[in-house]
């Protein structure tokens, strides 16, 4: 992705080294998201990895100069994505507020909770912000099989695409479903994470009219989203796949949604609640 450093987004904290109060290191994250899968449970975010210490646990590190790099990437993306909302949004006479992004080490404390690396990258409605420890990037090449900028930039974008629905209502709207329906729970699931993919693909779309994007970048994006699909991880994992148990969705559907918002461009093409969808 052609990009220039330039000074870090007002809208990014670095709480790298801080501790948050939990010890779960970024190598929990395969543990505890496959289990969550097998047994259809909300593992990550229900706190079950707090005071465990898994290999990779450290406490703080130095930076490098390469990490310094992905900051200031990452604090770029951020400021991109806010600028393409905030067009978006005054198309319809609306307002976008940004959200901030946390950067952090090993765990974080949330207006959600305690975030812990195992869970990925997160959004928390709560605070309007979202959440990373840079050691997933780590992960999503080498355990994962998807390295590339863009590929980082999608999950950030995808994660942004969780704020849009806050500030919308949509995740309001999901949750009182949710409540009101449990036995749709995991499928509204689904159709929520979907739908935070294709909103990451209409900021993708952008920056391809912009002539930011490099020969292969929209193929990193996509193999990420194929990477961390539901079904690619439980058959990693245990060999078998039950579609019953998703929370993300498959790297089909994953795939699918994000090139559906990167080809139109347009919130309207991201309706995963429709009738039909995903």
């Amino acid at each position: 992705m052609r990009w220039t450093p330039g000074k870090r987004s007002a809208n990014l904290r670095d709480l790298r080294g801080v501790s948050g109060g939990a010890k779960l290191g970024v190598g929990g994250t395969v543990i505890l998201l496959v289990l969550s899968l097998v047994f259809g449970k909300d593992l990550l975010s229900s706190g079950l990895g707090q005071g465990v210490s898994l290999p990779g646990a450290g406490n703080e590190r130095a930076s490098s100069p390469e990490e310094e790099r992905l900051v200031d990437f990452v604090s770029f993306v951020l400021d991109d994505t806010e600028a393409v909302w905030k067009q978006v949004f005054s198309r319809t006479g609306q307002t976008y507020p940004a959200p901030q992004l946390t950067v952090f080490t090993d765990s974080v404390r949330s207006g959600c909770g305690v975030g812990e690396s195992a869970m990925g990258p997160f959004y928390c409605p709560a605070d309007r912000t979202a959440y990373i420890d840079l050691g997933f990037y780590r992960e999503l090449k080498a355990r994962f099989g998807a390295p590339g900028d863009f590929a980082q930039a999608y999950v950030l974008a995808h994660e942004i695409g969780h704020h849009v629905q806050n500030v919308l209502g949509i995740e309001r709207r999901m949750r009182q479903q949710q409540a009101a329906r449990p036995g749709e729970r995991n499928a509204l699931s689904v159709r929520m994470e979907l739908q935070a993919d294709c909103f990451a693909g209409v900021w993708a779309h952008s920056t391809a009219k912009r002539d930011l994007l490099e020969t292969g970048d929209v193929e990193e994006a996509l193999q990420a989203a194929s990477a961390i699909g539901d079904d690619r991880l439980q058959k990693s994992a245990t060999g078998r796949v039950n579609p019953e148990t998703w929370t993300h969705g498959s790297s089909a559907q994953r795939v699918a949604w994000f090139k559906r918002g990167m080809q139109g461009g347009r919130v309207e093409d991201c309706d995963t609640f429709a009738a039909g969808s995903p």
